[in-house]
This record gives C-alpha cells, structure tokens and sequence, in this order.
C-alpha cells in the first residue's frame, strides 16, 4: 500500500479548473471604440462566439479596436445578425515605439498571406504590396480589391492572436513608382538588394547617427531580387541600399528576419532600455 493517498477530485473541482485554464476571447471590433460603452460585432463574430466558442449571455471577452485601444467586455445579447457587447475597463497597452512600414513585392502565389501573417505578427504597422520588374506572380485588376480584403483580414487575424492591439494595415497593390513615392522624408528608407556589398543593416544598427530612428519603411524584393534600375530609382529620392550579409533568404522569410532585426534593435523585442530616446 502506498504512503499517500490519492484524493480524487470532484467533477465541480475539474470544471472550476477548466474555467480557469480558458483563455478570455480577444475579439476584433472593426468599429473604433473610442467614446464607446456598447458596440454591435457582426455575423463572422457570430458565429465564432456563440457556435465555435459556446458563449453566451453574460460571459466575458476583451475587444480590440486595432487603434491601440482594448476593453474588457460583456456579451449582453445574440440576435440573428449580430453580438451587443458591452464594454468595461479600459486594458492598458503598451506605446508603440517605432513604426514599420513594409513594401513588400508580389511574390508567388500564396506566399504574401505568410508574408502579411508573420509581419503583422512583429508589429508591421503599414504592409504594401507592389509589383516589380521581376515579380512572377501577378494581380488581375478585377482581382486585386479581394486580395487586399484577404490580406487585411490575415492582419487582424495576426493582431487577435499576437495580442496586439494595433492592426497592421495593408495598403492597395502599387506600381513600383508609387510606392517609393509614399516613403516619408522622415523615415530610415532601406532597400534591400542582395547585390548590394558596401553597406549591411548591421551597420545602419551600428551608426550613432541613426540612433534615434523611430520610423522605418523598408522595401523587399520578389524570388529574382530588384533590378539594378529599380534600386537606382530609389536612391535618387533617399533610399539607402543595404544587405543582410552574405545570407540570401527566400522571399517569404526576409521580411520577417528583417523586422525582427529592426524590433530587437529598437522595437518589441529591444534589449535597450524601455526608455524611448528623444
């Protein structure tokens, strides 16, 4: 016979610690809930909360507006059409400290929905996708408006499952022309090209003259890379010309690498101090 006994547990005891372990629901509201004490959410949020997640009256959930803002929230009613929630306290988010926008060129098909997953994921704030002289895949105009939805929606997706409160928006495809042309004068503009052999981004990190960069936009090439007279043109209105070393990385992770660079040198994942540098 055993030293201990086992106690077993009652099905009130399992049910109290399953409650436990859920995890609230983090919902989207495409509405800004700024001002707000009630919101309406629509048939997709329907149907996640009342047929996947089984809630009902009275439970609760937390809602994100993708502008920074989230509240703790109660389910107050279904009807055929809609959620009537109704918001609580205010849930403190911590302060963007840098803006990413990424430029991101047309790669082969399906391969931009990861794109935009992992970008939105690290905190991209802007994605914009463009096409270039080597870009294989191609967007039908009749097509493009459905994709952009696609993308934005994989955005809020990413924001609801990273617990971001920001969602990252995915701008209307662009010629090659019009989007270097949307790069602010106050942001670092790096192109990346992996012909590129004087300067890295290791030593755009290691210039002190850069320190205080708080705005990025950065351009990623499709599968074959830019040509030599995209890179040109960019230069001509302030772009910097960098690589990531002598690593090449396929198409659907340099994005990625890129903005985790960026975010650990200065972002979400800095080993500096919280303390932004003016």
């Amino acid at each position: 016979m055993g030293l201990f006994r086992v106690q077993k547990k009652s099905r009130e005891d399992i049910a109290a610690e399953d409650s436990y372990a859920l995890t609230i629901p983090r919902i989207y509201s495409p509405d800004a809930l700024e001002n707000k004490t009630t919101c309406e959410l629509g048939a997709d949020n329907l149907k996640y909360l009342k047929q996947v997640m089984r809630l009902k009256n009275g439970d609760r959930i937390n809602i994100f507006d993708g502008f920074g803002r989230e509240f703790e929230a109660i389910i107050k009613g279904f009807s055929t059409k809609t959620v009537l929630i109704e918001l609580g306290e205010i849930i403190p988010t911590a302060d963007k400290k840098i803006r990413i926008t990424l430029a991101q060129a047309i790669p082969k098909a399906g391969k931009l929905d990861t794109i935009v997953k992992s970008a939105a994921e690290l905190g991209a704030d802007v994605i914009i996708p463009f096409d270039a002289v080597r870009s294989v895949g191609r967007i039908a105009d009749e097509k493009s408006s459905l994709k952009v939805a696609r993308w934005k929606k994989i955005a809020g997706e990413a924001a609801r499952s990273s617990h971001s409160s920001h969602i990252a928006k995915v701008s209307k495809v662009s010629s090659f022309a019009d989007m270097i042309a949307l790069a602010s004068d106050d942001a670092l503009r790096l192109i990346f090209w992996e012909e590129e052999s004087q300067k890295t981004i290791k030593d755009i990190f290691t210039d002190e003259t850069r320190a205080a960069t708080k705005d990025f936009f950065i351009v990623v090439g499709p599968e074959g890379g830019f040509s030599k007279d995209e890179v040109m043109k960019a230069k001509e209105v302030g772009f910097i010309s960098v690589s990531l070393g002598k690593q090449i990385l396929k198409v659907e992770t340099a994005a990625a690498a890129i903005i985790s660079i960026i975010q650990y040198e200065k972002g979400i994942f800095s080993h500096r101090s919280q303390e932004v540098r003016k």
